[in-house]
């Protein structure tokens, strides 16, 4: 079996950096994060299947492949070739900074860096004349990264008041799952019925996938019945049985009269249906996101004493580094300096 030559990918023919087989697909494979030469070799090597291809696309996820291509297109736009020399890459960063952030230009670079690693190329990034740029456009043009506020446990009471009707019984489970849960919004909306298991204490969330799982681990959340009315199972069973929900995805878009779709909601969703509570309630919209619902149930826990470790297995932190953020705002005023001689 032949491998085809490589082909672009909305690029220049300089810069490709994807291996297609001919006779298994005409779509090109991104491969940023592998050695090229090294596939290549083993591809040529072994009677090939339709499920290599599939797990060589799988190694990378699909908003990373995109955000690899679109940095490169960047790139390609301001006139830059690869390979490039350090001190091309240098002038890029310099002639983006008063455009991009200093967020993006440093994804641009590591987009731009893999493009040069895929093919066994010498990487520009690694340079201390491109790092010193990189530090100084921080310096200059960084700005404190913004951090959503935490929708705490009285806040989540007050909305819940102003739910109603059929949106108001998928929106309470919505609100009260993804907080308990401490559920990032794209994993709330993929959960199914299946990922759901209903025990004697209350849920099990098994999740199959999320941001931080690069490779599909999982992981199972706890979710007890509550000690309130605000209790996040009985929600989730209420919603189901409203909605005549047996299996696919639990959240999904509702229609005009209150007729329930088959549609899957998005992430977007879950922020603009938390932002019509919060502004129905009183409360800055422009301060809250989707984020705010997991962001809450690690500050308010921390409120509430709650360890750290325990904390952490709710939300699934790999590091206490991020964590430790909301745990030290929710204790600014304990045992605060000032507070204890004035």
């Amino acid at each position: 079996m032949s491998i085809a030559p490589r082909q672009k990918v909305g690029l220049t023919n300089s810069d490709n950096w994807v291996l297609s087989l001919s006779n298994l697909s005409t779509e090109p494979v991104p491969l940023s994060n592998a050695d090229h030469q090294s596939v290549q070799s083993i591809a040529q090597s072994v009677e090939l299947q339709g499920s290599v291809l599939a797990y060589v696309n799988a190694a990378l996820a699909d908003n990373t492949r995109r955000a690899y291509q679109q940095d490169l297109a960047d790139f390609n736009k301001w006139g830059g070739i690869v390979p490039c020399t350090p001190e091309t890459l240098a002038t890029y960063i310099a002639g983006r900074a008063t455009t991009l952030s200093p967020h993006t230009i440093t994804r641009r670079v590591v987009g731009i860096s893999r493009a040069h690693t895929s093919k066994g190329l010498s990487d520009p990034a690694k340079n201390d004349l491109v790092r010193a740029v990189l530090r100084g456009v921080r310096r200059n043009h960084g700005k404190p990264q913004r951090q959503v506020a935490p929708l705490l446990r009285q806040d989540l009471l007050t909305l819940l008041a102003h739910m109603e009707g059929t949106k108001g019984i998928r929106d309470r489970a919505i609100v009260l799952l993804g907080f308990a849960a401490a559920l990032r919004r794209s994993e709330l909306v993929a959960l199914d019925v299946c990922d759901l298991e209903f025990v004697n204490e209350g849920i099990v969330v098994h999740l199959r996938r999320s941001k931080v799982d690069k490779v599909g681990e999982g992981r199972k959340i706890a979710v007890p019945y509550g000690r309130t009315n605000a209790c996040p199972v009985k929600a989730v069973q209420v919603w189901l049985g409203h909605a005549r929900i047996v299996e696919d995805a639990i959240f999904r878009s509702i229609r005009k009269g209150g007729q329930v779709g088959h549609g899957r909601m998005t992430g977007q969703s879950v922020a603009l249906i938390l932002k019509k509570y919060v502004k129905m309630a009183g409360m800055p919209t422009s301060k809250f996101s989707g984020h705010s619902l997991r962001a809450g149930l690690v500050t308010s826990a921390a409120q509430f004493g709650v360890a750290v470790h325990k904390i952490q297995a709710q939300t699934g932190h790999h590091s206490l580094e991020m964590l430790s953020k909301y745990v030290r705002d929710a204790n600014l005023f304990e045992n605060n300096a000032a507070g204890q001689i004035l």
